[in-house]
């Protein structure tokens, strides 16, 4: 733990949007992945059909002789994932129900639930953007020239587990924080908004800037499973760096900052 002094850090808005940004996460991913269990293939190009061999990844199911074998398809290079992806618990399923919202199939169910947080999802970024355009805490975020000249310096302490705890983010940090606000969460949200029926009546000029559908839906799979590996390390992270710490800070807004910082 740090040994300097307690500073504010974090203010109410982004501590709010924090957190529900954590539970939509959370939901649209395992919801997402119910949806996924439908049609389990991601395609390029406008159209996609038991005729088309288009399909980038699929996760299939083949009977072999007694027992069912999962099979993963990843540009026409084929895995055996039994157990994993196709089948596992003797069902043919492209992900185990562990990993869905709800367990059971339930395509319907799923969607309303992801469309749900969806919307919720949107409408927080567009508070926290505002919030924080207004209170100068998005300028924070940008990493400035002065940063970048220094992240080969940052990179070589985080490899050495060299944590600072200051009163500004690090190189590293505005980096994560800047691609996952600014790019990751805006392209879910733009490749995931023309895969609504609803959406596409009011806004149908949408579908041929991102390629169609399923162009769209393809390019949605892989920005979930980046902004999802971005969790996994902001977690093992906030375990690195003193997960009380950290925690003070998005609950409260007072973090400890080094003694050498004071």
């Amino acid at each position: 733990m740090p040994q300097g002094r307690l500073i504010y850090r974090q203010r109410l808005i982004t501590r709010i949007t924090h957190w529900v940004w954590a539970v939509c996460l959370f939901f649209l991913m395992l919801t997402g992945l119910q949806i996924f269990n439908a049609h389990p293939l991601l395609h390029i190009g406008l159209e996609s059909g038991f005729k088309y061999e288009n399909a980038i990844l699929a996760i299939e199911t083949r009977q072999n002789g007694l027992e069912l074998q999962g099979i993963t398809r990843i540009f026409g290079v084929e895995f055996d994932t039994t157990g994993v992806l196709g089948a596992s618990n003797g069902e043919a399923r492209a992900l185990p129900a562990a990993l869905t919202i709800p367990s059971n199939r339930s395509l319907a169910t799923g969607r309303v639930i992801h469309f749900f947080f969806a919307w919720v999802l949107v409408v927080t970024l567009a508070i926290w953007l505002l919030g924080s355009a207004l209170t100068g805490h998005l300028r924070q975020l940008v990493p400035s020239w002065a940063d970048l000249r220094a992240l080969p310096r940052d990179v070589a302490n985080h490899a050495r587990q060299r944590y600072h705890h200051t009163t500004n983010h690090n190189v590293l940090q505005k980096l994560a924080y800047a691609s996952i606000l600014f790019v990751a969460l805006p392209l879910i949200i733009a490749t995931g908004l023309p895969m609504s029926p609803g959406f596409n009546a009011v806004a149908p000029l949408l579908l041929n800037p991102l390629g169609g559908r399923q162009t769209a839906r393809t390019n949605h799979f892989p920005t979930m499973v980046a902004q999802n590996c971005f969790f996994a390390v902001h977690v093992l992270m906030i375990l690195a760096e003193g997960p009380l710490n950290e925690l003070r800070s998005t609950l409260t807004g007072w973090y400890r900052i080094d003694k050498a910082e004071d």
